[in-house]
Formats: structure tokens, C-alpha cells, sequence
């Protein structure tokens, strides 16, 4: 795992995502996504996650140690789930809305990198609660650069792409959100 590397294309997402997605549009193994980029990433937001819970309920007892594992799988399980229910979802829309071929490691690419912003939000806030606020706002800016991964990455016309675009985004917001939400629900139940 370089880190190096995953600074340097996380960073690239956010700054300059045209650039960005013209360096991922030259990779050829389509599946790398999942080992340089998406697992590393799950595991940052984890970690972030679990001491960030450590440091808003202390280190005193089994329950606090307790308290960030539950949050630190919530999280991970959230991102890891809502990354594949998502990918899937586009994978089927391209075919059923847009008339395209099933294209799933390409996709499964795509929404990888274009999860950035929801990555690099869950480990500032794993350590800063406090501005939940302002992570709600930012977490649109999934939508510029799923807009220019649309355009490069994906082959479609530019009369659909706006809706792709809107479509894509959404299901990366709420994916990851929806099964969160389940699992905590599930948590607390059982």
C-alpha cells in the first residue's frame, strides 16, 4: 500500500479532478481501485473514527473502548457497503437508463475515486465532530467531480451527462448514509 500514492490521488480528486481523472483513465487494471485506493481509504476513515471517539469519550473503561469499535464498524461497514450497493446501482442505471453495456470494474473505478470527498469528510470528522455542519455542505462538491469523472471516464453523451452526473451523486451520498443508518438501527436492536 503506498501512501504516498493515495495522498497524491486524493489530493489531485480534490484540487485539479480533470487531471485526476485523466491519470486514473490511463490505469489498466480497473480492479487496483479497491487495493490503492478504496480499502486504504476505509481504513484512514476507520482509524479517524475510532480515535476520535476515543478522545470524546476518554480512555477510562472497557465502555469507552467499546463505544469507538461500534462507531469504527459503523463507519467502515457504512463506506465499504455503500461503495458496492453504489457501484452496482450506477452499473444497472447505465444499462436500463442510458442503453449501455455493463461495464461493472469500470464503474466500481469510477466510484471509488469519485467517493474522495466522502472519504477525506469521515476522517475530518472521526476526529472533528464539531463541524458536521459544514461536512453537509462540502460533501457537494461530489458532485464536480463526479461531473468531470463522467466526462472523461465514462463513455456517454454530453446530453445525458448532467443527469448521469446527478443520478451518480446522489447514489454516492446516500448509499454509504442509507446503510449507516442501518447499521446503527441494527446495532441498537440487537
Amino acid at each position: 500500500m503506498n501512501y504516498k500514492e493515495l495522498y497524491h490521488i486524493a489530493l489531485l480528486l480534490i484540487s485539479s479532478p480533470s487531471r485526476a481523472w485523466e491519470e486514473i483513465r490511463l490505469i489498466e487494471d480497473k480492479q487496483q481501485v479497491f487495493i490503492a485506493f478504496v480499502y486504504p481509504m476505509i481504513g484512514l476513515c476507520g482509524l479517524s473514527v475510532f480515535v476520535g471517539s476515543l478522545l470524546v469519550k476518554g480512555w477510562d473503561g472497557p465502555q469507552s473502548f467499546q463505544y469507538a469499535m461500534t462507531e469504527c464498524c459503523a463507519i467502515a461497514v457504512s463506506l465499504f457497503g455503500g461503495y458496492f450497493l453504489a457501484a452496482y446501482l450506477i452499473n444497472e442505471l447505465r444499462i436500463r437508463l442510458f442503453g449501455q453495456e455493463s461495464d461493472l470494474p469500470l464503474v466500481q473505478q469510477f466510484v471509488g475515486y469519485a467517493m474522495v470527498v466522502l472519504f477525506l469528510l469521515h476522517i475530518i470528522l472521526g476526529v472533528l465532530p464539531g463541524f458536521h455542519i459544514i461536512a453537509l455542505f462540502l460533501q457537494f462538491y461530489t458532485v464536480c467531480v463526479v461531473w468531470k469523472g463522467v466526462y472523461l471516464l465514462i463513455p456517454i453523451t454530453e446530453r445525458t451527462q448532467l443527469r448521469l452526473t446527478i443520478v451518480v451523486s446522489v447514489l454516492l451520498i446516500l448509499c454509504p448514509w442509507a446503510i449507516g443508518l442501518l447499521f446503527n438501527f441494527l446495532t441498537s436492536t440487537l
